[in-house]
Parts: structure tokens; C-alpha cells; sequence
């Protein structure tokens, strides 16, 4: 007997209009799924690219020595356009042309302006610590090596200068090509440093262009280690030292800077330096200055060799300092040197010595502050339009000679803490200076926090 099921729903069937629309349906969906396979597709694709690119990228940096910032430069100056950094800032000064003579500038189409480079330096005196500088500066953002083309004692290498071989204060201690190449050959800059009057052994050789008295006696400075000083005055003086620079260049240095460009401090006896009668020659600074406009002209204008001066860093807020020794920061800076270099020592800063309406006990342990403050106070001075680049030297050793209590040791962070200085004051270029050359390992790059209550 057939069971009679009740309960089961009959068999529903779909009109020619549902047919249809489920159709439909059934279309959009395949084509909605093409189009999320074709969109993974791409998505998949363009990660990948970014992927290798990334991985690309890192495998080239990883080329390089970790924590190295150092760029390769030409082995040869670049020039830009003829541009307004040769050009006299300075005003005429008939005392000045009835000295010296009038400068010979050269025709502005003659002109050679280099393109000026952001040194981040270290001293390696005359080269006995190059490897070790050279090894430091791969290692760090250093960029350049400055060396001793003459020091006070003479010249470390075989130069063919007339005047030098004749005062016989020429020695080997480094061959100058090779040096100049190493440096490049490494991708760094390299500055030839000549020590400019403080010169005993010429004053000594050459007695008519040394610093006499009225009588024509040599006068002996005391701060100067009771020792003869040529004099800035004379031009036979300004001539030794331009070619020596001038033979330097035709090597290959990047740069001249002259140190020890000023007139001397102190005297051993009663002896007065005369220089002529009163009123008829310019003064200390206006001597310096034209100096170093000469140099300019020669060694920058002409061969596109720039040119540096170091000055004292007291200079910067002294004008009695700048009066007794000839750098007058105001106008020194308008000769058209490339850069200048002051010396801001904490150590070099007396006991109690106030700036800015402070007073600093002992300035050689406010390694930021002191160096912050001497070069904000002169902000408008370097600040102003044509004034030369300032590139201070930095203090990389210890004061110990100041006396107990009055130093503390120079070691990276009190290194790194001159250069942050510098730069929260917008200055990016520096030098180290040791004369052991003796630099501590680090990165020389300011990055780091300082207390400045």
C-alpha cells in the first residue's frame, strides 16, 4: 500500500523571468571575480616591485663602511659664474696704496671663483698621523685633512722656493704630490696650512723684515716665546708667502690657509716696535686685510685656489685684541677670502671671562656654552651679505697647561659639544686641532644633548 506523504513541499519551478535574472546574476558575479583576481594580481605585482627595489637599495648601502659619510670629490676645483666674492668690499684707503701700491685686480672676464666647499676638517700638522686621519674620516663625517705646508719651524717638505732653500729650514718629512693624492685618492679634501709671520728663523735670516725698533734692533716678543716676528709690513714678506702658496696650488692642494696672519702680542723688554713715524702708514688691521687681498687675487682669482685665514677666536668680541694684533673680524671678513677660521678655544677664554651677560668661572669646562656664545654675539657681523664663511677651529685637546681646577679632559662628547655649538647657530663647517693629532673614534657629527642650565 503506496504511503500517502503529505508533508513534502512540491517542487517549485522557475518562470522564464526568474530564469533569466538568476542568469544575470550568475554573469556579474564571474565578472566581479575577474576583476578581484586581476586587482590581487597587480597589488601582488607592485609589492614585489617595491620589495626588490627596497632590497636594492639596502644591498648598496651595505657596499659602504657602516656609519661612513664621506663624499667623493673631484681632484679638481669646480668655478661657478663669475660672482661678486672677488670684488673689493672694502673701502679705499690711500694710506694703505701709498704703502703697498694699489691692488692689481684682475679683469672680470680673467676671474676664477671656486665653488665654495663645507669643510668638516682635522689637523694632521705635517703628516706623520695620515693613515690614522685618513682612516678616521672614512669612519666619520670628516671630509678633509689639513696639513702643514710651513709650520714655525720651516717647511716639511722638498720645496724648490728660493727663499726657503736659502734661509735652510727645508726638510723631507712627506712628499707633497703624494700626500695631495692620497687624500684624493680616498675622497677627501686636503688644505695646505702656512704659518705666515711667526717666522723667528727667516726674521733671523732676513733681520731688515723683521719687527725692529726705532733704532733698527730686532724687538723680541715674549708671548711669542721671546722670540723675532717678520713683519706684516713688508712686502717681501707677503711675497715668500704667496709662493709658497703658489707652488702648493701648481701640486694640487684644494685650499691655502694662512695661520699665524697677524701681528705679534707682548714684548721682552722696553723696546717698542716702530713701524714709521705716526700717521704716515695704515694700521695693524688695515695691513692684514691687504695682505690677504693680494693672496686672494694670486691664489684664488687667478689659479682658483681658495683662500682661508685662522684668527684669533678673542678677535670675535675684542676689538682691543683685534687692534693690538691686526684681525679685525669686521673687515678681515669683507676681503674676499673664501673662509676664515676662528680659534674659539675654550681653553684660550680667561678665567671669569663674560659674554653675553654671563660670566664663565672656568671657560674651558662649558665646552657649548662658550663657543655658543662667542658666536652668537658677532651673528650680525658674519651674518651680513658678502662677508666671508666662518669655519671655526674646534679644541680637541686638553688644557692641562691652564692649572689644576681650571681644565677638564677633551674627549669626544666635549668635541662633539663645539661642533653642536656650531651648528644650532647655523654653522656647519669645523676643524678639529690637536697638535699630537691624537682625535678620539666617534662621528663628529653634533648629534648629541648638552646642558646649558
Amino acid at each position: 500500500m503506496k504511503k500517502n506523504n503529505t508533508n513534502k513541499k512540491p517542487k517549485k519551478v522557475n518562470s522564464p523571468y526568474e530564469a533569466a535574472r538568476l542568469l544575470r546574476l550568475q554573469h556579474m558575479f564571474t565578472a566581479m571575480s575577474v576583476i578581484a583576481v586581476l586587482m590581487a594580481v597587480l597589488i601582488i605585482v607592485a609589492g614585489m616591485t617595491k620589495l626588490a627595489k627596497s632590497i636594492s637599495v639596502q644591498m648598496e648601502a651595505n657596499k659602504k663602511p657602516s656609519g661612513t659619510v664621506v663624499p667623493i670629490i673631484s681632484t679638481e676645483n669646480k668655478f661657478t659664474t663669475v660672482a661678486s666674492l672677488h670684488k673689493e668690499l672694502l673701502p679705499d684707503n690711500p694710506e694703505a696704496d701709498a704703502m703697498f701700491g694699489p691692488l692689481k685686480e684682475l679683469p672680470e672676464d680673467e676671474v676664477k671663483t671656486p665653488e665654495h666647499f663645507n669643510v668638516k676638517g682635522l689637523y694632521v700638522g705635517s703628516g706623520g698621523k695620515i693613515d690614522s686621519a685618513i682612516d678616521l674620516c672614512k669612519k666619520s663625517e670628516l671630509n678633509t685633512i689639513v696639513l702643514d705646508l710651513k709650520n714655525e719651524y720651516g717647511i716639511p717638505y722638498m720645496s724648490k722656493n728660493a727663499t726657503a732653500k736659502k734661509i735652510g729650514y727645508v726638510w723631507d718629512n712627506y712628499v707633497l704630490k703624494d700626500m695631495i693624492d692620497k687624500c684624493h685618492a680616498n675622497g677627501l679634501r686636503i688644505i695646505g696650512r702656512i704659518v705666515s709671520f711667526n717666522d723667528s728663523t727667516a726674521a733671523k735670516k732676513f733681520p731688515d723684515r723683521a719687527i725692529k725698533d726705532v733704532n733698527g734692533d730686532m724687538v723680541l716678543f715674549s708671548s711669542e716665546g721671546k722670540r723675532p716676528f717678520l713683519n706684516p709690513y713688508n712686502r717681501d714678506n707677503w711675497e715668500y708667502l704667496i709662493e709658497l702658496a703658489e707652488e702648493a696650488a701648481s701640486y694640487g692642494i684644494d685650499e691655502i690657509q694662512y695661520d699665524y696672519v697677524r701681528f705679534p702680542v707682548g714684548r721682552k723688554s722696553d723696546l717698542q716696535p716702530y713701524f714709521g713715524a705716526e700717521g704716515t702708514y695704515p694700521s695693524k688691521a688695515e695691513a692684514i686685510n691687504r695682505f690677504l687681498q693680494e693672496a686672494r687675487i694670486r691664489l684664488q682669482d687667478k689659479m682658483g685656489v681658495p683662500v682661508s685665514a685662522d684668527i684669533f677666536g678673542t678677535v670675535l668680541t675684542s676689538p682691543v685684541d683685534a687692534r693690538i694684533i691686526g684681525q679685525e673680524f669686521e673687515t678681515l671678513g669683507m676681503t674676499g677670502i673664501d673662509s676664515c677660521c676662528p680659534m674659539v678655544y675654550p681653553s684660550h677664554y680667561a678665567l671669569g671671562t663674560r659674554l653675553g651677560g654671563r660670566v664663565f668661572p672656568y671657560p674651558d669646562k662649558e665646552p657649548y656654552l662658550i663657543v655658543y656664545s662667542v658666536l652668537y654675539s658677532c651673528q650680525d657681523t658674519y651674518q651680513q651679505k658678502g662677508f666671508t664663511n666662518v669655519r671655526p677651529y674646534i679644541q680637541s685637546f686638553t688644557a692641562s697647561y691652564i692649572g689644576k681646577g681650571n681644565y677638564i679632559h677633551y674627549g669626544y662628547n666635549e668635541i662633539n659639544a663645539q661642533i653642536k655649538a656650531c651648528q644650532d647657530l647655523g654653522i656647519t663647517e669645523f676643524i678639529l686641532w690637536d697638535p699630537s693629532v691624537n682625535y678620539p673614534a666617534g662621528k663628529y657629527d653634533g648629534n648629541m644633548l648638552v646642558e646649558t642650565d
